[in-house]
């Protein structure tokens, strides 16, 4: 019987260790990377080789979602990133905090919240100015009852 399991648990063992080899990823060698990824990727060329190898393959994997873009993509994004970069921590955080309570939506509401993302951005500069400035009077409770009545809470 003892015999048995030991055999059971070797067996095991050896059935599930290949799966512990393809979980952990593999370093990527720089040398690796195609040129136009190098490129992309110089700004973390020194370091490379001390990053984890999950980061090295997110950042392969962003250099080949940042070739795929259009020019006017990747303009966009440059603005984005500036935007990001200029800011503070607090806002960084708050701002990470809301885009996942976004992601968390069901689709049709993230779906009507850009439709009116889009609809508000469409507005003449003086529109959206004066939208915004109403909405800052407001006190937070007559806010509070506004959201509530358009996106009531669900249990």
């Amino acid at each position: 019987m003892m015999n048995k399991r030991l055999i059971s648990v070797l067996l095991l063992t050896a059935l599930l260790s290949p799966l512990w080899v393809v979980a952990a990823p593999e370093t990527v060698p720089w040398e690796q990377l195609s040129p136009e990824q190098q490129r992309i990727l110089k700004p973390v060329q020194r370091e490379w080789d001390s990053l984890s190898p999950e980061r090295q393959h997110r950042l392969q994997r962003g250099a080949e979602r940042w070739m795929a873009l259009s020019p006017e993509q990747r303009q966009r994004a440059k603005k984005r990133f500036k935007k990001w970069r200029a800011l503070s921590p607090r806002q960084r955080e708050l701002a990470v905090k809301r885009f996942s309570q976004f992601r968390k939506l069901p689709p049709a509401e993230r779906k009507l919240l850009q439709q009116r993302y889009q609809w508000f951005q469409k507005l003449p500069k003086e529109k959206r100015r004066a939208i915004k400035e109403r909405w800052r009077k407001l006190p937070p409770g007559e806010r509070r009852k506004h959201l509530e009545r358009r996106f009531p809470r669900r249990n």
